[in-house]
């Protein structure tokens, strides 16, 4: 297990140093260069000459890339001079990161919850009404767009029957300790039990929106998975040596469905943060997605490759997390 993980390390060190490659080149490869998107249209030859020395880019190009990436070590991207103006880019990142880790552990932990008890029971149950439904209803989430499914809630819930708060993370105004910065998080870490329930139902229609897609993959991942267990030959050698329903279905029939969903989360991080970044902008959620949004349109370099690094770390990081739950769902990967 010990080797497994180390490798598996070693993979992770080495992707990101080939993140650091691909950032460094884009940088460089910017319309203008980096001087041009920093100034903007208040660029003039002497401030450019300027900034220019400031940055050391007339430096030998390895140079300027062992610089880069020492500061990237220590986590100095530079400064905000668009969106936060004055700020430390990974400072602001810091300060908006909670909000979309938050929607995405919600509507991550929801599609789980409803999907993998679904999926078991429309296997077990294969060819039955409630099986017919749910695969359809799973083909209906994968289908509808996030963001279609996102203004259909909103204005339902929130517009026409006013049960559900349209946009933010919490009504203004709310007495309420941030911590964390993840409000509901912080509501229950302070016992201020108002404000965690205010942030809940703020939370309710964007995580319903955001998790439809992974709730629909989940089900019919796991529906399959279980379906294909069933009928292995060590199930029914189990069956065979007397072992009872309950014992078969959980430790061997779920357990071993569990593997492909297991490998899934891990590829459907990226994804899931990509979906967090349209259902901000729908629902007014001051996350990463609305900050990158804005640095890519006001052309700041600095933040688009500090938010981009950090969410990349965050992406390995949790697939070698997934690899290790994957090596104790299935022992055999440990010497793949």
């Amino acid at each position: 297990m010990l080797k497994f993980i180390i490798r598996r390390v070693l993979q992770a060190v080495l992707a990101l140093f080939v993140l650091s490659i691909l950032l460094f080149a884009w940088l460089r490869s910017l319309p203008g260069g980096v001087v041009s998107a920093l100034l903007g249209e208040r660029g003039t030859p002497e401030t450019a000459a300027q900034l220019r020395a400031q940055l050391g880019l007339d430096d030998p190009i390895y140079v300027q890339y062992w610089r880069f990436l020492s500061r990237a070590v220590q986590g100095d991207f530079g400064i905000s001079n668009g969106v936060y103006r004055g700020e430390p880019a990974l400072d602001v990142f810091t300060q908006r990161f909670p909000a979309t880790l938050e929607l995405s552990l919600f509507a991550i932990s929801l599609a789980l919850i409803l999907a993998i008890p679904l999926g078991y029971v429309a296997a077990r149950r294969r060819g039955g009404p409630l099986d017919t439904g749910s695969v359809i209803f799973s083909l209906v989430g994968v289908a509808v767009p996030v963001f279609f499914l996102a203004y259909v809630l909103k204005y339902i819930f929130a517009v026409k029957l006013g049960w559900l708060p349209p946009s933010g993370r919490q009504t203004v105004g709310i007495n309420a300790t941030h911590i964390t910065n993840m409000y509901v998080l912080d509501g229950l870490i302070t016992r201020e039990w108002d404000a965690a329930w205010d942030a809940f139902k703020h939370l309710i229609l964007p995580t319903i929106a955001l998790a439809s897609i992974p709730f629909a993959i989940i089900f019919r991942i796991t529906r399959a998975a279980v379906i294909d267990v069933m009928d292995e030959d060590y199930v029914r050698t189990a069956r065979a040596k007397g072992l009872s329903n309950g014992q078969v279905m959980s430790r061997h029939v779920l357990r071993n469905s569990l593997i492909p969903v297991a490998t899934f989360l891990g590829a459907d991080l990226g994804a899931l943060m990509g979906g967090a970044i349209v259902t901000e902008g729908i629902f007014a959620i001051n996350g990463v997605g609305g900050t990158i949004y804005q640095a890519i349109i006001k052309g700041e370099p600095t933040t688009v490759v500090s938010f981009t690094t950090v969410l990349v770390i965050v992406y390995i990081v949790a697939n070698l997390i997934v690899d290790l739950i994957y090596a104790v769902l299935d022992p055999r990967i440990r010497y793949a």
